[in-house]
C-alpha cells in the first residue's frame, strides 16, 4: 500500500512515517516506480509506533520495542522492564508538572488582578520578589 493508506490506516501523519522510515525505525519496500509500498507487517509496526509513542516511549525504547516485537524467543520480562522504565519516567513528569502547577496557583494568588501595574507574577519571573 502506499503511504496514504498506511496514514490512514495507522492515523499518523505521512511526515511522521517518512520521518520513522529516515531514521530507520520502519523500512518499506519501494516499487518499480520508486515510491513506498508498505506491506502488512510494516503498517504493524507503524501502529505500535504509534501507540508506543502515545504512551510516552522514546524513539530509542520504540527501536527497542520494534526489535522485541520481531524475536519470537523474546522473554516477556524484557518488554515489560521497558514499560516500567516508562511508567517510571511518566510519574517523574507528573511530579514536576504538579510543582509547575503549585508554583503558578501560588503566584496567581499572590498577583492582585486589579489595575495597578504592580505584578507579583512578573516580579516573581524577573526575580524581584518582595522588591
Amino acid at each position: 500500500m502506499n503511504i496514504g493508506t498506511a496514514a490512514t490506516q495507522t492515523g499518523l501523519p505521512v511526515k511522521t512515517i517518512r520521518y520513522y522510515e529516515e531514521i530507520g525505525l520502519v523500512t518499506p519496500d519501494r516499487r518499480a516506480n520508486g515510491y513506498r509500498d508498505f506491506s502488512d507487517a510494516c503498517v504493524e509496526q507503524l501502529r505500535l509506533l504509534a501507540q508506543a509513542r502515545h504512551l510516552g516511549f522514546s524513539l530509542e525504547e520504540c527501536r527497542r520495542l520494534l526489535s522485541l516485537s520481531a524475536d519470537e524467543g523474546r522473554a516477556s520480562r524484557d518488554v515489560r522492564a521497558l514499560a516500567q522504565q516508562n511508567l517510571e519516567a511518566v510519574r517523574e513528569k507528573i511530579a514536576s508538572l504538579s510543582a509547575l502547577e503549585a508554583q503558578l496557583q501560588r503566584l496567581i494568588a499572590q498577583c492582585h488582578g486589579d489595575d495597578a501595574p504592580d505584578c507579583a507574577i512578573l516580579d516573581d519571573l524577573m526575580g524581584q520578589r518582595g522588591n
